[in-house]
């Protein structure tokens, strides 16, 4: 086989030449070039490494191999003609193997038949030598952004679909939400490790939006995890990704989320709920700003903000050890208090509009108007659910067309009511004072009454029978 061409002249690299255009870094990217040419490498190298997080370089396929054995690599650039394996040879072997990354395939020997064997082999691009920089700087540029459409597709499939509202989404005008929403814009402008604390339902993933929003990051990922609805022997690998074989049914290897948020922010919600092992894991990460995948020895180095969240209280679990304390420190450089929707009542009438206007055209219906009589009853509610029982009551009375009071009344204790003097009454005390006011609205008119409270005419009937009301 003849010898290979001559490196590229350096008038390659002149600035006319190799002018950086949008696009062309790739900070989190780590890059092996294969080639057994030295000047070919050393060429590759240098014009590549200012632009990313790393570039690796090998002679043959087995130093490549050693080198995908102990880093983790995005691309791989890799001559066709190598001594002892080609490059398309071992391009088949690596896909066999798992490795999911993009490959671009260089070469000075090409025929139509090399080339449709390099692109069935899973060659991301196939260029001649030789060739000038910006030929590759595009081809790799292709590849990073065929990487950010597969994570971004990936992200909306787990439901990344907010869109943008004022104040981040965040809607009230109580003392305590603006409280809540200067903190809110003062985190956004650092880096640091957030945690959000509040009972479930009080909004704690639409703060972390807007805190993904308002920042540095928004314009990568925002990634939503669940930590207490996955698999307690899975939930690493759903983190961190795995290495084929690593464990029964990892055919293949597989990216964590943290490689979906690089760039944006991941958001771990129930963060109390993650395993010890989990915790220790996450703790090096945060502190390492690298992670290694379940089975991997490959170190992936990470620039991810993490949000965290639980509606549980984190000291009590680190004195019951139930979670890191280091963990917990290292989580907790800002903590917000989320208030539950009893502290700030007064938003409540703005909340139902907020809901009504959002829903009401989603579900093809009308919004309803809610008079001073049903306000005052959603006032005096206790919401044990917070601001998400609200609004699935919202919700609720869109589709039945009125307001549907009586799944309140299918609370079960320790919900409370406060009566307008603040005294605590019984659900069904309160359930009977409404009734009879509503009543009193519509002049007895108990087909418009039970219209209005969201129930039966039966229903309505046997309430004002059992309270022996005429």
């Amino acid at each position: 086989m003849a010898a290979h061409p001559a490196v590229p002249q350096p008038v390659n690299l002149s600035p006319a030449a190799t002018a950086e255009r949008p696009g062309d870094r790739w900070p989190f990217w780590s890059i092996l070039v294969v080639d057994d040419e030295p000047g070919m490498r050393n060429f590759l190298v240098k014009s590549l490494a200012p632009r990313c997080h790393q570039v690796l370089e090998a002679g043959n396929a087995d130093q490549g191999a050693q080198r995908l054995r102990t880093h983790h690599v995005d691309l791989v650039i890799l001559d066709v003609s190598l001594p002892g394996k080609n490059g398309v040879v071992w391009l088949k072997e690596l896909r066999e193997q798992g490795f999911s990354g993009d490959v671009i395939l260089i070469t000075a020997f090409a025929d139509l038949e090399t080339a449709i064997e390099a692109l069935r082999a899973g060659a991301s691009d196939f260029i001649l030598k030789p060739f000038r920089m910006p030929q590759i700087l595009n081809a790799v540029r292709h590849c990073w952004e065929r990487s950010r459409l597969v994570r971004e597709n990936y992200i909306l499939r787990r439901g990344e679909a907010a869109g943008a509202a004022p104040r981040g989404g965040l809607v009230g005008s109580s003392a305590a939400m603006e409280r809540l929403w200067q903190s809110v814009c003062r985190a956004a402008a650092v880096h640091s490790t957030v945690l959000l604390q509040g009972e479930s339902g009080t909004g704690k993933e639409l703060v972390a939006r807007a805190l993904h929003a308002l920042g540095t990051r928004s314009q990568g990922p925002f990634v939503p995890v669940n930590c207490a609805s996955m698999s307690p022997e899975l939930i690493e690998s759903e983190l961190f990704g795995h290495a084929k074989g690593s464990f029964t049914g990892a055919t293949r290897a597989r990216d964590g989320l943290f490689h979906y948020a690089q760039g944006g922010t991941l958001f771990l919600d129930e963060v109390a709920d993650l395993p010890p092992a989990v915790q220790s894991t996450l703790l090096r990460a945060l502190e390492d700003l690298k992670i290694r995948p379940v089975g991997s020895e490959q170190l992936v180095p990470v620039d991810v903000r993490i949000i965290a969240a639980t509606n549980r209280h984190l000291p009590d679990d680190v004195a019951q050890g139930r979670f890191r304390k280091d963990l917990y420190y290292r989580l907790q450089v800002v903590e917000l208090a989320l208030p539950p929707l009893r502290e700030h009542k007064q938003d409540i009438p703005e909340l139902v509009q907020h809901f009504m206007a959002r829903m009401a055209p989603a579900l093809g219906v009308e919004p309803l108007e809610l008079g001073p009589t049903e306000l005052a009853f959603l006032t005096r509610y206790d919401w044990p659910g917070n601001v998400r029982e609200l609004r699935n009551l919202i919700e609720r009375s869109l589709i039945l067309g009125a307001l549907n009071v009586s799944a309140l009344y299918a609370q079960p204790a320790p919900a409370r009511l406060t009566t307008a003097g603040g005294q605590p009454t019984d659900l069904h005390a309160l359930e009977k004072q409404h009734i009879l006011s509503v009543l009193d609205s519509v002049q007895g008119d108990k087909t418009r009454a039970a219209q209005l409270l969201g129930i039966s005419r039966r229903t309505l009937e046997r309430r004002v029978a059992e309270w022996s009301v005429a």
